[in-house]
């Protein structure tokens, strides 16, 4: 068997989400698999680097799929680009060892989360920002986050419930950058819970906005009580921009 490693760029707003579902057949799981499965002609499951949400985008997503087809990664890209709908593309697709999976040997991973800071909406953006209309204090903002960066248990920042896997993770950069009125959030970590970065986001936009204090994050961080941290800022400002290998 063939291990294939592809990367995958997609704009994530009519979808509910990567992960395969019961109820659904509008996820991008679904639809690769499908198409996958018809071109190799048998039954393919793919492994995606992450779960992204339903309205999240990427532009480094990286699945990988097993098969038995004699199609040179060549023409595997040239036939997948050639069915899949044109909010989705792969970009690289290139074999690799047999025991590679893209979930599991992720190092870490770089989010981008951007916010339109203007209350005249920006209608060529609407589909990739979180809009905020109220002025935001960058440098309160910047403070906070330097208390988020090394490991923590991050409980108060995830929609998971209880269950037995860690909420331990490691953020390595939090870059917040303003030009005219677009905010751009980078996060970059060895790993990010359910809904962690968009909650961490609202989390900061509440400092900005003057609702709590830079010093408060240490406190919110001990508590491991998610509903003592801020809003979940919508999917759509959202996208998956490289995991490192």
């Amino acid at each position: 068997m063939r291990n294939i490693r592809i990367k995958i760029t997609y704009e994530g707003t009519r979808y509910q989400g990567w992960q395969k579902q019961d109820t659904s057949d509008n996820t991008i799981q679904g639809k690769f698999e499908t198409l996958l499965s018809r071109m190799c002609g048998e039954e393919i499951t793919i492994q995606g680097s992450g779960r992204t949400d339903a309205g999240v985008h990427a532009l480094g997503q990286i699945a990988n799929f097993h098969t038995g087809c004699t199609m040179t990664t060549e023409e595997m890209l040239t036939y997948i680009n050639q069915y899949l709908p044109e909010d989705i593309a792969v970009v690289e697709a290139e074999e690799v060892p047999e025991r590679f999976h893209s979930r599991l040997n992720a190092k870490g991973k770089r989010y981008v989360y951007r916010v339109w800071n203007s209350s005249i909406p920006n209608v060529f953006w609407r589909r990739y920002v979180h809009t905020v209309p109220e002025e935001l204090d960058i440098q309160a903002m910047k403070e906070a986050a330097v208390h988020l960066l090394g490991e923590h248990d991050f409980k108060s920042f995830t929609s998971t419930k209880k269950g037995k896997k860690s909420t331990v993770r490691r953020i390595d950069r939090i870059g917040i950058d303003k030009e005219g009125d677009m905010i751009t959030f980078i996060y970059e970590g060895n790993g990010f819970l359910y809904h962690m970065v968009r909650i961490l986001t609202g989390t900061l936009l509440e400092v900005g906005k003057g609702k709590r204090t830079p010093h408060s994050i240490p406190d919110l961080l001990l508590a491991k009580n998610r509903e003592l941290a801020g809003e979940l800022v919508p999917g759509k400002g959202l996208v998956l921009e490289e995991v490192y290998y």
